[in-house]
This record gives C-alpha cells, sequence and structure tokens, in this order.
C-alpha cells in the first residue's frame, strides 16, 4: 500500500512540475490569452485601452525627427447642451475638437490623460486606407482591379482567390467571417485568439475557405478584408507596415509621440485594429486628411485618393450608410463629411466645409445597442453646429 501511495504522489509531484514548466515556457502567451478574456470588463476596459501595449505583443511606429507639428488653440467651443450626458452615457475617454485647424475643446474623462496612447480599433482602417493611396501613387500597385493574389500569392487557393484589390478596399471580398464581438467562437475572437497565442494573421486570414457571394457583388463589413489590404501593401513593396507607415505617413505628421501597432507573433502588424496614438496625434491626421492630404506645405496623401477613399463607393444598401475605401460614410452627409470608426466608440469625424475635425475615444460596452451609432452622429452633428 505505502508502494502504491509514494507511486501516486511521485505521479501527482511529476504532472505538477510538468505543469509549472508548461506555465512558465507559455507564461506570456497564457498572459496574453487572459487579457483577451478580460480586454472588456467593465471593470478594465478604459485602463485595457490606453496599455494595449502590456497585455499584447506590439512594435513601435517612429515618429521620426520632424519638429512636432502645433495645435493652435483657438476661443473655446461652447459645447451643446447634451454633451454632458453623452459622454457619460458613451463612457467617452476623450473629446477633441479642431475648427480651422485650432483646438477648440479638448477634454479627458475616465482617469485618462493627454498622452495615452489609446487603441484605435476600427479608425486604424483609415489610417492603413492612406498609406495605400500614398503607395498606388507611388506605383507600388498598378491597379486596384489586380486580384489580391498577384501580390498575396498565399492566398491562391482559399476564399479570398478570385477577389480583387478594389473589393478588399471596399469589403465587398464575399467572405464568410463572423464579426460577432459578443459571440466567444465568432471568427473575430478567434483571430482576436490567434493574435494573443502569437500565432501568423496571414496563415489565419489564407485558411478561410468559404465564400456567401462571388465578390464585388455585395458589402459586408469584413474586418479580415483589411488585412489582406496590408498583404498586398508588404507584397507589394517588400517591406512592413510599421515602417511603411513610420517613413510616409507618421514621420511627416510631426507627432508628439511614437505610435504602436499590436502585431502576431512574427511582427506583423495587427493594421485592421492595433493602432495606438495620442488624441491630439489623432487629431493632426484628421486635419491632414480634411486638407486632402497636406500637411504644414507637403502632400503626404494624394488628394484624388482622399476623394476617392471617401466617396460611398461601396454597393451598401440604400438609406443606409456607405461607405468607401476603408472610411465611412454617414447617412444624409453632405459632400465632405465621412469618417473613421472603431467598435466600443472611437470615432474620426471630418466636416471638410465646416473645417471640423472631431476625435473621440471611448470605452462604450453598448456601443452595439440599437440607436447609439446614431446618436453618436447626431452628437458629432451638433458640435459642428455649434462652431458656426
Amino acid at each position: 500500500m505505502r508502494k502504491v501511495v509514494k507511486w501516486i504522489f511521485r505521479a501527482l509531484l511529476a504532472l505538477a512540475l510538468a505543469a509549472l514548466v508548461i506555465g512558465l515556457w507559455k507564461r506570456e502567451e497564457i498572459t496574453r490569452l487572459l487579457a483577451v478574456n478580460t480586454l472588456f470588463d467593465e471593470d478594465r476596459i478604459v485602463s485595457n485601452f490606453s496599455n494595449m501595449d502590456g497585455a499584447f505583443l506590439h512594435r513601435e511606429i517612429p515618429k521620426g525627427d520632424t519638429p512636432i507639428s502645433t495645435l493652435p488653440i483657438g476661443a473655446p467651443l461652447e459645447m451643446p447642451d447634451s454633451y454632458a450626458g453623452w459622454v457619460t452615457d458613451r463612457t467617452v475617454t476623450s473629446t477633441l475638437v479642431l475648427k480651422d485647424g485650432q483646438i477648440v475643446h479638448e477634454a479627458y474623462y475616465q482617469g485618462t490623460a493627454p498622452d495615452d496612447l489609446r487603441i484605435s480599433w476600427s479608425v486604424a482602417k483609415s489610417y492603413l486606407s492612406a498609406l495605400f493611396g500614398i503607395l498606388v501613387d507611388e506605383g507600388a500597385i498598378t491597379s486596384l482591379d489586380a486580384p489580391v493574389t498577384d501580390y498575396a500569392p498565399s492566398l491562391a487557393g482559399g476564399a479570398y482567390d478570385g477577389a480583387t484589390i478594389r473589393n478588399v478596399l471596399q469589403m465587398t471580398s464575399g467572405i464568410t467571417f463572423d464579426e460577432d464581438y459578443l459571440d466567444y467562437d465568432s471568427d473575430i475572437n478567434r483571430m482576436g485568439r490567434v493574435l494573443a497565442l502569437g500565432g501568423k494573421m496571414d496563415d489565419f486570414a489564407a485558411g478561410l475557405t468559404e465564400t456567401f457571394a462571388p465578390a464585388g457583388e455585395t458589402w459586408q463589413y469584413t474586418s479580415i478584408d483589411t488585412h489582406v489590404v496590408g498583404m498586398v501593401a508588404r507584397g507589394a513593396t517588400g517591406r512592413d507596415i510599421p515602417d511603411l507607415m513610420a517613413e510616409k505617413l507618421i514621420g511627416p505628421l510631426g507627432l508628439e509621440q511614437s505610435p504602436l501597432y499590436l502585431t502576431d507573433g512574427i511582427g506583423v502588424a495587427f493594421v485592421l485594429g492595433g493602432l495606438n496614438i495620442t488624441t491630439r496625434d489623432y487629431a493632426r491626421f484628421g486635419q491632414m486628411i480634411l486638407q486632402n492630404g497636406t500637411w504644414q506645405g507637403q502632400q503626404i496623401v494624394p488628394a484624388d485618393w482622399i476623394a476617392a477613399s471617401t466617396r460611398p463607393s461601396a454597393p451598401t444598401q440604400p438609406g443606409k450608410i456607405g461607405y468607401g475605401y476603408q472610411w465611412w460614410i454617414p447617412v444624409g452627409a453632405s459632400e465632405g463629411q465621412f469618417m473613421g470608426r472603431g467598435i466600443y466608440g472611437q470615432y474620426l469625424y471630418i466636416d471638410r466645409q465646416a473645417g471640423v475635425v472631431i476625435v473621440t475615444t471611448a470605452a462604450d460596452r453598448k456601443f452595439r445597442e440599437a440607436g447609439v451609432s446614431a446618436s453618436n452622429i447626431d452628437m458629432f452633428r451638433q458640435i459642428v453646429a455649434a462652431t458656426e
């Protein structure tokens, strides 16, 4: 009996030691997976959104040696009466309003601060669109109607085989991809776990095999399409996105702080939502876009690309929100009104005719509820009206 007990004890000890070794070996992966699983918890979400580098693999995008560009302070804006209630209801963490290039309102909430690198989520897609326009202008990509497999051959034979670059820019790839952030087993959340565990995003995209419609026929918001846009950019240039972004977009803007990208296990940037930037630096990018791609006398993004990418060219449903090349166009928008938008309340809203840029970051766990998106756009329009 003693021998049996001793044998069981030794076996349990060996299992415990093995678990300890595996735990230490996989500690970083386990930490990241736990971070994904608690990322949006009510008591953590605000802090998490300002400290993504503490939980995920990431890379800095060097801001370069361009002097910090000034954002002059203008006359303080009297915000709409409903603004304070909206801030509370939407768990807003920061708001910055530019009028004619001047800061007329800047405020931080929920314990956040001006130097926080706030996660952009899908506002990052609009940054990638701007970079892509530069590459098209430089001739690295010769036609938007070329198949994505011309530049990303690893996609051949999968669901993306036959889709064009224009299709993925407009999110008309026809790929079957479940974007439900509230479903643990959805494609978007499976993709998040690939990111957390240090997997390869390219392999995830290449592994998709199902489509629900022919490419170019139907619009459906599909975040993995943006990753494919990044694959095309990398294939066309032989360079990675952080390096391209640093040289061609971030460096010339004269930012206050170097942004960072979340990355997968081999350093590939999470281009569909992993950009982290300060609120003021989001505003600098927005003002450059408002100015048709010019900034401090330099043409950074081609004006014709901005015009094309912010036009509602995708086949969205009549009367519904429009989509261009990774930019949204609100219902009822007049010429020059468009926005970048990310989950949980991240916005970069631009009204060119009014000369207004609005940056909002948030941790709104109710962002998917009916009417929330429309109420946000209504608030932005009220803010624009208050600047007149």
